[in-house]
């Protein structure tokens, strides 16, 4: 099978350059820069989010898969990420590559002054124009694939981020990724989908738990559709748990939303 990750990196790149043709870099870092100094400009922390609910579910907005092809092509952005807000998701992760997920960074401009929850960006983050993109448009938080970067860049890009007032999650999936981890780094992700082949087993997170440091927020992510598993994830030390899928694929997002926090809640008092 080819490497699916291989291919969106290969075309991130181009996309990139593509980008900076539409608004140069000085121009969108001189933006940020005015955003920064505005005092009404506020950024949420997601690692603090998680900590402090009582589920830790971060709900994902995501259209659409490599694997599955379009999950709900007509999801409004406008729409699902406030009302996974209100039915208590601790923050949101939001889908902003549009080749492989459907996905727009209008989406996080159009959610962020409808929750005040805070937002990760979802992308492939391979340069540092991509986290001004981020501030600029409102994401409180960034991802960072270890399998997708140079472990030089992706210090960099984490060290960028801090210098911006955006948190990181380092998204690992394998033992030999573990030494991202570092200064810089606020949140680790056990991704329990290979992004090369995306073959999905929750199992991995239980087996890299041991070895990820205390100090930092761990988050499960991909193919966790059980309350008892975010239970259970809970007792190996997470805190984090991004679901997309389970909830996107339903009729109201929202409501499955609700019904597996409750049942998550319901399970931490047995």
């Amino acid at each position: 099978m080819k490497d699916i990750l291989e291919e969106i990196i290969a075309w991130k790149q181009i996309e990139v350059e593509m980008q900076k043709k539409d608004m140069a870099p000085d121009i969108l870092y001189r933006k940020v820069e005015d955003i920064m100094t505005d005092s009404t400009s506020q950024v949420r922390s997601m690692s603090h989010a998680l900590l402090q609910s009582p589920s830790g579910i971060i709900a994902e907005f995501k259209r659409k898969s490599p694997s599955k092809g379009w999950i709900k092509e007509e999801g409004k952005a406008e729409v699902i990420p406030a009302r996974y807000a209100k039915n208590g998701a601790a923050a949101l992760s939001i889908l902003t590559d549009e080749k492989y997920f459907g996905g727009k960074m209008d989406f996080i401009r159009t959610a962020r002054p409808e929750v005040e929850i805070p937002i990760l960006r979802k992308d492939f983050i391979i340069d540092e124009y991509q986290l001004f993109q981020a501030r600029a448009i409102g994401a409180d938080a960034v991802l960072l694939i270890a399998a997708g970067l140079k472990k030089t860049d992706c210090k960099s890009l984490a060290k960028t981020a801090h210098e911006l007032g955006l948190e990181t999650l380092l998204e690992v999936h394998t033992e030999s990724e573990l030494d991202y981890i570092g200064e810089h780094i606020d949140m680790v992700g056990v991704n329990n989908r290979h992004l090369g082949t995306f073959h999905t087993d929750v199992e991995n997170s239980y087996k890299l738990a041991a070895h990820l440091p205390s100090e930092y927020v761990r988050v499960s992510e991909s193919g966790i559709s059980s309350p008892k598993t975010v239970a259970e994830l809970r007792k190996a030390g997470f805190r984090g748990f991004l679901i997309g899928e389970t909830f996107m694929k339903e009729e109201n997002p929202e409501e499955a939303l609700r019904n597996f926090i409750n049942e998550v809640i319901s399970l931490k008092g047995e």
